[in-house]
């Protein structure tokens, strides 16, 4: 089962959620996976804390142009929509950071001057963090474009047991393609006017993607009316809310899992965590086989 946590802005509390659920599935004896997706930021390491034992360098195809054989047609820079190449009258231009590597304009190429080659874009890494399987990638700095990298990611999920997806925020590409393929989304959100507009936002992206969804309030108070009338209006369930404590931020700003460090935070996250098992769509075993 994959459950993704999402949010429409940064700083919701995407990680803490994300961290402290898998913790808990796996302290309750599911098998769980922690899969940070959030490439260009990933944290999760610094709660979870694994043993990293494999790393590996995600590569994509980009074109390479023989200079002797092309004739400076251009013909592939008519086709790329992504203005990856450029062709001038006595030198073809090549934009690795824009091509994504369709591979038309090697087979467009009448004169056969363009090949297939690759490049980095970031790296892999996967371990273990206590009882739970933790995977989670890094894009490298200056890249533009961190799907292919979030799909190299996904793509070493485990098959079986529960998978904690840590999404990017906001509701680009990135967001789209981490949501992928997944059971439910849990939206984290918080009790303010930037955080409900983003949660708009958040909550339109996944209804396009036809995925059912909650919403986990995080530093709730008093101000959570508008809220939970927004949700309310739009029949989205409350699966959460986390209360504001400052001991709470003290144990996020020291790296601990606060359903840990914090008296009285281990409560919601197993309600939480029991509200996600009886979803029709998140029916889950133990690694024994029996649920629990």
């Amino acid at each position: 089962m994959k459950i993704a946590i999402a949010s429409g802005k940064g700083g919701t509390g995407k990680t803490t959620v994300a961290t402290n659920l898998v913790r808990m599935a796996a302290q309750r004896g599911y098998q769980a996976a922690y899969i940070d997706c959030d490439v260009e930021a990933p944290n999760g390491h610094l709660f979870l804390r694994p043993e990293i034992t494999q790393r590996e360098v995600v590569r994509v195809p980009v074109p390479a142009v023989d200079e002797k054989r092309c004739d400076h047609c251009g013909e592939c820079a008519r086709f790329c929509q992504y203005h990856a190449l450029l062709c001038l009258p006595e030198q073809t231009l090549l934009f690795p950071e824009l091509c994504h590597g369709c591979g038309g304009c090697r087979l467009l190429c009448p004169k056969d001057a363009i090949q297939e080659t690759t490049r980095d874009i970031g790296y892999c890494q996967s371990g273990r963090a206590d009882q739970a399987d933790f995977i989670s990638g890094c894009l490298n700095i200056g890249e533009a474009k961190s799907p292919p990298l979030i799909r190299a990611v996904k793509s070493r999920m485990p098959t079986t047991g529960m998978a904690f997806i840590d999404s990017p925020p906001g509701t680009s590409c990135p967001v789209v393609e981490s949501l992928r393929d997944c059971n439910f989304v849990v939206l984290v959100t918080e009790p303010t006017p930037f955080g409900l507009h983003d949660l708009g936002l958040a909550f339109d992206m996944v209804r396009l993607l036809d995925i059912p969804c909650g919403v986990v309030i995080n530093r709730a108070s008093d101000n959570d009316r508008e809220t939970l009338a927004w949700c309310e209006t739009r029949q989205l369930p409350i699966l959460a809310s986390l209360p504001d404590d400052r001991k709470a931020a003290e144990a996020y700003s020291r790296g601990k899992l606060i359903a840990d460090a914090v008296s009285g935070f281990a409560q919601p996250f197993a309600e939480l965590l029991d509200t996600l098992l009886s979803l029709p769509q998140v029916a889950c075993h133990t690694v024994s086989g029996e649920r629990p």
